[in-house]
């Protein structure tokens, strides 16, 4: 998980770096409704509903049914919805059904993504210019 840059204090705790916090979402755990934040998450309960963090890992026993928006994420589990992200991995474990988007992608042997994949940014175009003539 070095995703988040976490380091463990000399008691065993693992924070996370970056101004983060980690927010962990049990196996046990099912959470109806959408979820926000500007944080760290990891998921590997039930969300039904959209999720949006600045960094998400979806491990291996997650489920999220709804849309996934976030700057890095990192998916092992399951996706009913749509993901967006600046920077995704998806991997061997993934099961994704719906559309991603993305700036960097890496896809692991063995994931399954069923919908369209698209870039967020595109190369800029040339811009068209007006010559006028005096």
């Amino acid at each position: 998980m070095a995703m988040f840059g976490k380091t463990e204090n000399g008691a065993g705790v693992t924070r996370s770096g970056g101004g983060g916090n980690l927010s962990f979402i049990g196996r046990e755990v099912t959470i109806t409704g959408n979820i926000g934040g500007s944080g760290n998450l990891h998921i590997d309960g039930t969300v039904e509903g959209d999720v949006a963090a600045a960094s998400l890992i979806l491990g291996p026993e997650g489920h999220v049914r709804g849309n996934i928006v976030a700057d890095a994420a990192q998916i092992s589990g399951t996706v009913d919805g749509t993901v967006a992200a600046k920077s995704l991995v998806i991997e061997a474990t993934a099961r994704i059904n719906g559309d991603l988007s993305y700036d960097a992608v890496s896809v692991a042997s063995g994931a399954q993504v069923e919908g369209r994949v698209k870039r967020l940014t595109r190369d800029a175009e040339p811009a068209l210019k007006l010559i006028a003539s005096e």
